[in-house]
């Protein structure tokens, strides 16, 4: 994604905030084309198959998502050569462990991994694939122009918003994600890239794939006396919430113990063709099992499934509604630990929607009259605010994606309640998770993110002269002679740290030349009240410092073989330096 010599010398004399408005319009059309693409691609081959198969209770999915997941598999393995699942983390990672910078192939490799994927049935969502995808455009175009790091941050994220503003056909949905999920620290000024990617993105979604909402509504007017049944939905919504993302997270950890991709592929091939023969809504995406629910129709599932008769009870549609729910993560994990790459968000939407629906008929069951289809739309607010822990995305995705903003009040309050919930148990969402347990996740707060931003090796300098620990004070002398540095670090043969010397401590015998012979470093060296460890987080670093009031330590690896010190005044200095770069207004 180089520019041309022509488009470069044109773009020269260009304010850096002019270019950087033009690329995020760029980035915009560039990341609605490519939700077009998938979403495209995705109901070709869902197409293609569909019409290739005539079997009886759908025999088919036995053997098909596995065949995706395969060759999904074998492209990651042979061509790609990268790991590109988990793609909402794979942006945050880049965010704060790599610059930004993420690698060109992910423009498109996403993509066409995930369309097979779920074209195939593998029952993932497209959209963290999507959001890969954009804000891989956006991170490549922003380098390829020489943008600074701060601006290649806020390209990637344009990148991000365009690709939900384009697969949902929701501008606003597409900023409040940004905003709340991928970029920590984003200054009012900052938006106006962010909204013009979304715009353009949206208006591309518009073009090609109409203004019809992704997912049409037949709504009931809003009742306030159905308040309290949203604020319990909200509550169970939370828990909900909960199984979902610690389950996610067990599952993965479980299958991951198995180190051949092909068993791997084999047990979740497997156990994903059962699940998708017994329960057929775990299909793909699953929106399409959505429709009936969202429009206050009754499901029918007659020739589709074998478990299709407990339809025909009253009680029967909530249990097999149910156990869909508690069922989709395990597909879903299936799908991206055996070789099939997609994401949780559309999983996250597809399982709000059926607990909703659930909820709703059950008590409708016990006597009591509630607007099914109203339930079903907000609990897919109340379940992505709990395992993304996004509220104000998903108040405004799903008012968006189905032109429900009269039940603006209910998705409020289950998406506040929800998240409420879920917080009470877990700090973390489903995307940030792993990345806090390793000290690499960046926050809203600027002081957490300034040191996660801030990298150890960048800080260390080696400029101070070693001295062997069995060299004598004339030996020692020499080596103060030669240099203008306030301490030495003191090594022994192998190269490991022992202790440092203060020059300004040991000028009283290094004065007296009696000395010079009979005593060694060892008879004035100091200990030092901690090391630092080469790659610790510079949290640990930060830490260490205030808590022994050091105004330098030094860096040692594994072995303790010394690596130089950093001080004080450096740690500072940069970071003092990255907080102004971070919240910087120009």
């Amino acid at each position: 994604m180089e520019p041309t010599p022509s488009v470069k010398f044109s773009l020269k004399h260009i304010s850096e905030h002019s270019k950087l408005l033009l690329l995020s319009l760029m980035v915009g059309v560039l990341s609605g084309c490519a939700a077009v693409i998938l979403d495209w691609a995705i109901h070709a081959i869902k197409h293609l198959l569909s019409h290739g198969f005539h079997f009886a209770y759908a025999w088919q999915n036995l053997v098909l998502p596995g065949i995706g997941m395969l060759i999904s598999l074998l492209l990651v393995r042979y061509l790609i050569k990268d790991n590109i699942g988990h793609g909402v983390t794979k942006v945050l990672l880049a965010v704060s462990r790599n610059d930004s910078k993420i690698k060109p192939h992910n423009t498109w490799s996403s993509m066409l991994t995930s369309s097979i994927t779920i074209g195939f049935g593998g029952s993932v969502g497209a959209e963290a694939p999507i959001v890969y995808t954009g804000a891989a455009i956006g991170s490549n175009l922003g380098r390829a122009f020489g943008l600074s790091y701060r601006n290649i941050t806020l390209l990637l994220g344009c990148g991000a918003a365009g690709a939900v503003a384009g697969i949902f056909k929701a501008p606003l949905a597409g900023v409040l994600f940004t905003l709340e999920i991928l970029l920590f620290n984003v200054s009012m000024k900052s938006l106006l890239p962010v909204l013009i990617s979304t715009i353009s993105a949206t208006v591309v979604s518009y073009i090609f794939r109409g203004q019809t909402p992704v997912f049409a509504c037949t709504l009931t007017p809003f009742s306030m006396g159905n308040l309290p049944f949203y604020l319990v939905l909200g509550v169970l919504g939370g828990l909900g919430s909960l199984y979902f993302l610690r389950t996610t997270l067990l599952l993965e950890d479980r299958i991951s113990k198995f180190r051949n991709p092909y068993l791997r592929w084999t047990i979740c091939a497997g156990a994903l063709g059962l699940l998708i023969f017994l329960f057929p809504p775990l299909y793909g995406e699953g929106y399409d099992s959505l429709g009936p629910l969202l429009n206050g129709q009754s499901p029918d599932l007659e020739g589709r499934s074998v478990l299709g008769f407990l339809l025909e009870s009253k009680w029967g549609v909530p249990l097999f509604f149910a156990l869909v729910f508690f069922l989709k993560v395990v597909a879903m994990t299936a799908t991206n630990a055996g070789g099939g790459v997609g994401g949780t968000f559309g999983p996250t939407l597809f399982v709000g929607a059926i607990f909703g629906f659930v909820f709703a008929r059950c008590f409708n069951n016990l006597g009591f009259s509630v607007p099914e289809q109203n339930f079903a739309l907000v609990g897919m607010a109340a379940l992505m605010a709990g395992v993304m822990q996004a509220p104000m995305t998903a108040i405004f995705l799903i008012a968006e994606i189905s032109g429900g903003y009269e039940l603006l009040i209910p998705l409020i309050l289950t998406s506040t309640v929800a998240f409420g919930t879920v917080r009470l148990f877990e700090k973390y969402s489903i995307y940030t998770k792993r990345i806090a347990q390793s000290g690499d996740l960046l926050t809203h707060d600027s002081d957490q993110a300034v040191l996660t931003l801030m990298h150890m090796e960048d800080l260390i300098r080696d400029k101070y002269p070693k001295v062997q620990i069995d060299a004598t004070l004339r030996e020692l002398a020499t080596v103060v002679a030669d240099t203008d540095a306030a301490v030495l670090a003191v090594i022994d043969s192998k190269g490991r740290f022992q202790g440092m010397i203060d020059i300004a401590l040991a000028r009283k015998p290094l004065l007296d030349p009696s000395k010079y012979d009979s005593w060694h470093v060892y008879n004035i060296m100091e200990p030092v009240p901690e090391f630092l460890y080469v790659g610790e987080k510079m949290e640990s670093v930060m830490a260490k410092f205030d808590r022994t009031d050091a105004w330098r330590l030094p860096v040692v690896d594994a072995d303790r073989k010394y690596l130089g010190f950093i001080s004080k005044s450096r740690l500072l200095m940069a970071y003092r330096a990255e907080l102004k770069e971070i919240t910087s207004e120009d």
